[in-house]
């Protein structure tokens, strides 16, 4: 063999010796421990897609956003409660108080002099609360209505006098309808409007610091104005839900009050618990 045959004989052969060394050194590593690689990698591809789910839907945004910051700080309280589990034995206390899960209904375009009093008498007999975005034409109908939202402890939104839709035009109208609705629910309750659902989604944020009211959307549309079947309603309800999601349904129509109550009742089964929005917003 010649000098240079020998010389690249002998480079592979080191080369291979260390590589082998390298191998064992990190199976070595990753059999104590010190190396998770495998759960890194599954983290980081977790956060990409929420990351997606985050962004999917312009109307359901805020709402979204909601929920994810809500799982993280689940998560990390969750971790902290295993921790001090470890030390003093309160791990079983703070799992059970982890395990409950907030989600907020919302009612839109009422009140309704029949489907509305219906609803207020189950929520009653639940003992839930939830939030209703009121139109003001309809709270200057049936202000008794109002009185007993309020009485009950349900949060009164803003959801404009008439019904309308916000565009590039008749933002001066937009506005002045917030303003007579705020106006006619304290006339009633003596309270005013700080959270509006602006109709269709079509909002401005500069409303938001003129007018002092807050935006809140929804990421749990289940389409119920148009579906006069109760259970279906229920159905797609449920299959979207998730811990801090912000149900839509309105309750001037009958189908939408049955499928209301059996969502409270199936979602309560499986340990939910129902707060009004700014809980879920402002927390």
């Amino acid at each position: 063999m010649c000098l240079r045959g020998k010389r690249a004989y002998l480079i592979a052969g080191c080369l291979g010796i260390v590589m082998l060394c390298a191998v064992v050194v990190v199976k070595t590593r990753v059999a104590g421990g010190s190396i998770p690689i495998w759960g890194n990698m599954g983290r980081n591809t977790a956060g990409r897609e929420c990351g997606q789910e985050e962004h999917d839907g312009s109307e359901g945004g805020q709402a979204q956003n909601a929920g994810i910051q809500g799982e993280d700080a689940g998560g990390n309280a969750d971790g902290n409660a295993r921790g001090m589990g470890s030390r003093d034995g309160v791990e079983t206390a703070y799992q059970e108080d982890m395990s409950v899960k907030k989600v907020a209904l919302t009612f839109d375009d009422g009140p309704h002099p029949r489907y509305t009093e219906q609803l207020l008498e189950g929520l009653r007999k639940r003992n839930v609360r939830v939030t209703f975005f009121v139109l003001g034409q309809s709270a200057e109908l049936y202000p008794d209505l109002i009185r007993e939202m309020a009485q009950d402890g349900h949060l009164i939104g803003n959801h404009t006098y008439s019904h309308i839709q916000l565009t590039r035009r008749n933002g001066q109208r937009f506005a002045e309808e917030l303003q007579k609705t705020d106006a006619v629910i304290f006339e009633i309750t003596g309270q005013h409007t700080e959270f509006v659902r602006p109709p269709y989604g079509a909002w401005d944020k500069r409303y938001e610091e003129s007018l002092n009211m807050i935006q809140v959307l929804w990421n749990v549309d289940p389409l119920d104005w148009c579906c006069s079947d109760a259970g279906t309603v229920v159905s797609r309800v449920l299959e979207k839900t998730d811990e801090n999601s912000i149900i839509l349904l309105h309750d001037v129509y009958a189908s939408s009050v049955e499928a209301a109550l059996a969502i409270i009742d199936e979602l309560s089964a499986q340990g939910y618990e129902f707060v009004t929005v700014d809980e879920i917003i402002l927390d």
